[in-house]
C-alpha cells in the first residue's frame, strides 16, 4: 500500500492536477442530469467545507514542516499584507471615482462601494490552491492564503460595518458570518504556525517519518485535485449566456437600471485594473532588486491578484452588499480568470524557474 501511495503522489501533487478542473466540470454536468442540480450543488458545498477544514490546513502544515524557514518568509508576510491591503484600496478608490459620475442615491452609492470592496475577496483556498502544486511557491502561497483569509473573514466585515454607518443604509439587517467561516482563518493560521514551530524546534520532516511520512504526503496531496474538482464543478454551462456577455461588455444596452453597470465595473476592476497595477508594482520591485525580491513572490502575488472572486462573498450579503451583482460578478470572473490562472501557473513556473 505504501509503495502504491508513493507511485501515485507525483500525479496528484504537481501540475498534473490541472485537468481535475475539467473532470469536475464534466462530472457535474452528468450528475446534474441524473440528480437535481440543487442537490448536486448542496453536496458540493458540504465537500467545500470538508476540503477547507480537513485538507487545505494539513497541506499547508506539511509544506511548512518540510521547508526550512528564514526571516524572508516574515518579510513576505508583510509584503502579502501590503499587497492585499492595496487591492482593497484600489477597489475603494475605483468605487469612489465611479460614484462621483453616478446619479444614483447616496444609499446606492454606499451599497456599490461595499459591494466593490467585497469583490476583492479572491478564491485563494480553491483556485489559488493550485499554486501549492509548485514546490518553490508552496510557502509564499500558504502565507498569502493565510493573510487573505484573515482579511476576508475578520477585517472586511469590520470595514463594511463602518461604511454602513457612514451611509444611509443603517436599516440593513446585520448577522454574523457562519461560525465555520469566522473560525477558518484562525484555524488555518494555527496550521501554518504549527508547521513552523515543529520545523524550527525538532526539525522533523515527512521524509524522516518513513511510512507515516508517505501517508501524510499522500493525504495532503489529495487537496489540490479535490479543490480543483470543486472549482470545475462550479462552472455551469447555463451561466455562459451570450445575452449576458453582450450586456457585460456593453455591446447590448442594459435594461435593468444600474445592475449590469455595477457588474461590468466590478469585473473590470477585479480582472483588469487590479492585476495590471499589482503586476507593474512587482515588476518594478523585481527590477530594482528591492527586498532581494524572489521570483516566487512575484508569481504568487500576481496570480493571486487575478484569481476569480470567491463565492464565499455571498455570506457577506447580510453586511449590506448587493447580492445579485455579487453573484454575477463571481460567475463572470470565474469564467474569465480560471483559464488564465491555468495557463499562468505552468508558464510562470517555467519562465521564472529559468531566471
Amino acid at each position: 500500500m505504501i509503495d502504491l501511495m508513493k507511485s501515485v503522489i507525483p500525479y496528484i501533487s504537481g501540475l498534473y492536477t490541472l485537468p481535475w478542473i475539467v473532470v469536475g466540470f464534466i462530472a457535474t454536468i452528468i450528475l446534474s442530469r441524473i440528480f437535481s442540480p440543487t442537490k448536486v450543488e448542496a453536496v458540493m458545498k458540504k465537500i467545500a467545507n470538508i476540503v477547507l477544514y480537513l485538507f487545505v490546513p494539513p497541506l499547508v502544515f506539511r509544506i511548512f514542516l518540510d521547508t526550512p524557514l528564514s526571516a524572508k518568509e516574515g518579510v513576505f508576510a508583510v509584503v502579502s499584507t501590503f499587497t492585499i491591503g492595496l487591492m482593497y484600496v484600489i477597489a475603494y478608490v475605483y468605487a469612489v471615482s465611479y460614484n462621483k459620475k453616478s446619479d444614483v442615491s447616496e444609499t446606492n452609492k454606499t451599497l456599490f462601494t461595499k459591494t466593490m470592496i467585497t469583490s476583492q475577496g479572491r478564491s485563494t483556498a480553491f483556485i489559488g490552491g493550485v499554486m501549492l502544486a509548485v514546490p518553490s511557491w508552496g510557502v509564499p502561497a500558504g502565507i498569502f492564503m493565510a493573510v487573505y483569509g484573515i482579511f476576508i473573514f475578520a477585517i472586511v466585515p469590520v470595514i463594511l460595518g463602518k461604511l454602513d454607518k457612514q451611509g444611509s443604509s443603517s436599516n440593513v439587517t446585520k448577522s454574523p458570518l457562519p461560525w465555520i467561516l469566522r473560525a477558518y482563518p484562525w484555524f488555518f493560521a494555527v496550521a501554518v504556525l504549527a508547521g513552523f514551530i515543529v520545523q524550527k524546534t525538532v526539525a522533523l520532516t515527512t521524509t524522516q517519518m518513513g511510512s507515516w511520512g508517505v501517508i501524510i504526503k499522500f493525504y495532503t496531496s489529495l487537496t489540490i485535485p479535490l479543490a480543483l474538482y470543486y472549482v470545475g464543478s462550479g462552472i455551469h454551462p447555463s451561466d455562459m449566456k451570450l445575452s449576458e456577455i453582450k450586456i457585460l461588455f456593453g455591446i447590448t444596452k442594459e435594461e435593468d437600471g444600474h445592475h449590469w453597470s455595477w457588474v461590468r465595473h466590478i469585473f473590470i476592476m477585479t480582472t483588469m485594473v487590479t492585476p495590471i497595477i499589482i503586476t507593474i508594482i512587482f515588476l518594478i520591485l523585481m527590477n530594482i532588486k528591492a527586498l532581494n525580491f524572489p521570483s516566487e513572490w512575484f508569481a504568487v502575488s500576481v496570480i493571486n491578484s487575478i484569481l476569480p472572486i470567491t463565492s464565499i462573498n455571498i455570506f457577506l450579503v447580510p453586511y449590506g452588499i448587493d447580492k445579485r451583482a455579487t453573484v454575477h460578478s463571481i460567475t463572470w470572473s470565474t469564467i474569465f480568470c480560471v483559464p488564465i490562472v491555468i495557463i499562468l501557473v505552468p508558464v510562470l513556473s517555467k519562465l521564472l524557474g529559468q531566471m
